[in-house]
């Protein structure tokens, strides 16, 4: 399968070099061409615009920061619509706005190409291990058509209806993981304040049936919080950009929501410090404040 991948950043290139790793044949295009050097150097060939991925490939993936980014790359000047042929299946990994991906969808189906907006669960360290969750919005039968490439970088594809039904999927999930980040962060610091120590409740949180599966507390906070390293897995201005989506759905659905409204505030006021760069745990760094407590493991020996 000749597979186009577009937005080489930390969740795209390792999905791009998990499909080089199948035997795919792959062509790549980033803003960047930096970020593609190592694809590159494994066999992939370079695209100079999206209109030109898009003459030659049978699959096209993309993979970038929001819906600004999403509507230019596909409907720009230089975009995949202009290049893009009949029969062609485009795989949209964006966290993204339901309305503006019905808007190229529909843009796509005028031209005879299909798209189907497929978000991504597990982050960066997913994306390395080929172990995303993908959920996906759009026609079931072309979702068939593309699974042999999209299950490259996935343990699980879950369609779950139409299309825009993925983006919505993925910005409630999104918020519900956030938020849950946040509240793992307080209730630790009233176990330390409390005179627990943080080694004792992380071991003891570990174990317990609440969060023993959570990614978050199993995998991003040892690697961040607990050790003072924000270096982004996933940025702060991007977990800022997915509650302002979440809240103009819940907005649109005509739906009430104190607790995720309380959690997007904590996001806003990490993104004012000027933390949007580092990865999105650092928000957590405002409730160490407040307690007057600092959730630092030491190395293991």
């Amino acid at each position: 399968m000749k597979v186009g991948y577009i937005g080489l950043g930390n969740m795209g290139a390792p999905m791009a070099a998990h499909l080089l790793e199948a035997g795919n044949e792959v062509v790549v295009h980033d803003i960047d061409i930096v970020r593609a050097g190592p694809l590159l150097e494994r066999g992939a060939k370079w695209a100079d615009n999206p209109a030109v991925l898009a003459q030659d490939t049978d699959v096209i993936c993309t993979c970038v920061p929001g819906p600004v980014e999403m509507r230019e790359l596909y409907l720009g000047e230089r975009g995949l619509l202009v290049g893009v042929r009949p029969d062609v299946v485009l795989v949209d990994h964006t966290t993204n706005d339901p309305e503006c991906v019905r808007e190229v969808g529909a843009r796509l189906s005028d031209v005879g190409a299909s798209l189907l907006d497929a978000p991504l669960d597990g982050g960066r360290e997913g994306a390395l291990a080929g172990s995303l969750n993908l959920f996906v919005g759009g026609s079931e039968a072309e979702l068939e058509r593309v699974r042999p490439a999209l299950e490259c970088s996935a343990r699980s594809v879950v369609h779950v209806g139409s299309l825009g039904s993925g983006s919505v999927t993925k910005i409630v999930h999104n918020a519900l993981a956030m938020s849950i980040d946040l509240l793992l962060t307080e209730s630790l610091t009233v176990g330390v304040k409390a005179g627990v120590a943080l080694g004792s409740l992380v071991e003891a949180f570990g174990k317990g049936s609440i969060v023993s599966e959570n990614m978050t507390f199993t995998q991003r906070m040892p690697a961040t919080l607990f050790k003072g390293d924000f270096d982004a897995r996933f940025a702060l201005r991007l977990a800022h950009k997915d509650f302002e989506l979440a809240r103009d759905l819940c907005r649109k659905a005509r739906v009430p929501t104190q607790l995720l409204d309380i959690c997007g505030g904590e996001i806003a006021e990490a993104l004012a410090r000027g933390w949007g760069d580092r990865d999105r745990t650092a928000a957590s760094m405002l409730q160490e404040e407040r307690a007057g407590v600092t959730l630092r493991l030491a190395p293991a020996p």
